[in-house]
């Protein structure tokens, strides 16, 4: 694999956001033309911190695109009933195209059982078994998760070569780990899905040409973990010591020997909602025949 980068470039998510968004809003405007609205729904139980953070920023991104949003804010003790009769009404509401489910959901809510209910049409986060199983098929009609695609839209904006590269996925999550393998390797990447468990984790961290690191552990990922002149995407959203957003990889110890690294913040969060309206245009074409 050969990466044409300066050492240790930060490669930010904002471009490949902003290039996303333009694409769409001409896809949007077509669609407004003919008289179709794309619109996403937003279901979000209570007011938690980190929903209320997303939502925010995927409302922001649905205005610059031009898709129409609504936000469906449920009571933090919902019962189960009412939060599946919810979601029934979204699923057969024609005006809605995309359903994005805030998680996760409260103790008292199942999400085994509910993520039967939500519609495989319009579940644009991979919440449903079906879109899962797609990415298992490598069936592209789905909703891959917003977070592992857009690790693969920022390697591919910076033309990393992936075809035939060693992928080193850290952490086996179904929100990252297994999906990002899985759409990897969909790009013929060859893929190595690293865990807890791992014997030699460093030892097969720094043998590989592309390293994703998505375990959830503040700079866990130092200099030993990574192979000289590879290509780092830092998926982990973490607290440091001193109260600061930081990611899995320790940037300052491993920003010498690499090519290229995403920031946290400003990296791969950054490129999530334009992922997400991407799914709701597609959606929307979909259910409009388009």
């Amino acid at each position: 694999m050969e990466v044409t980068a300066t050492k240790g470039q930060i490669i930010k998510g904002k471009p490949v956001a902003d290039q996303i968004s333009e694409n769409l809003i001409k896809e949007v405007d077509e669609l407004v033309k003919e008289g179709i609205n794309p619109k996403l729904a937003i279901v979000r139980v209570g007011s938690r911190g980190d929903d209320l953070a997303y939502e925010r920023g995927a409302l922001k991104r649905c205005q610059t695109i031009g898709i129409e949003t609504e936000v469906v804010e449920l009571a933090e003790d919902i019962t189960q009933e009412d939060y599946e009769k919810t979601l029934r009404s979204l699923n057969e509401n024609k005006d809605v195209h995309g359903i994005l489910c805030l998680r996760p959901l409260p103790n008292q809510l199942n999400e085994e059982a509910i993520k039967y209910v939500i519609s495989p049409e319009k579940d644009v986060d991979c919440f449903s078994p079906i879109n899962s199983a797609k990415i298992m098929e490598g069936d592209k009609s789905g909703f891959p998760p917003c977070t592992p695609t857009a690790v693969v839209e920022i390697l591919k904006h910076y033309d990393v070569e992936l075809n035939g590269a060693n992928v080193a996925v850290l952490g086996r999550s179904m929100v990252v780990g297994k999906p990002a393998s899985m759409l990897l390797l969909n790009e013929n990447a060859t893929v190595t899905i690293c865990h807890s468990r791992t014997k030699n984790l460093e030892k097969v961290t720094s043998q590989a040409d592309i390293l994703v690191a998505a375990v959830g552990r503040a700079k866990m990922i130092k200099e030993n973990f990574v192979k000289e002149g590879a290509v780092v995407i830092d998926v982990g959203i973490n607290v440091d010591e001193n109260g600061n957003l930081c990611g899995d990889v320790d940037t300052a110890s491993v920003q010498d020997k690499v090519s290229m690294i995403t920031p946290v913040p400003a990296g791969v969060g950054s490129v999530t909602t334009s992922i997400l309206a991407k799914h709701v245009v597609k959606a929307c074409k979909n259910q409009n025949n388009k």
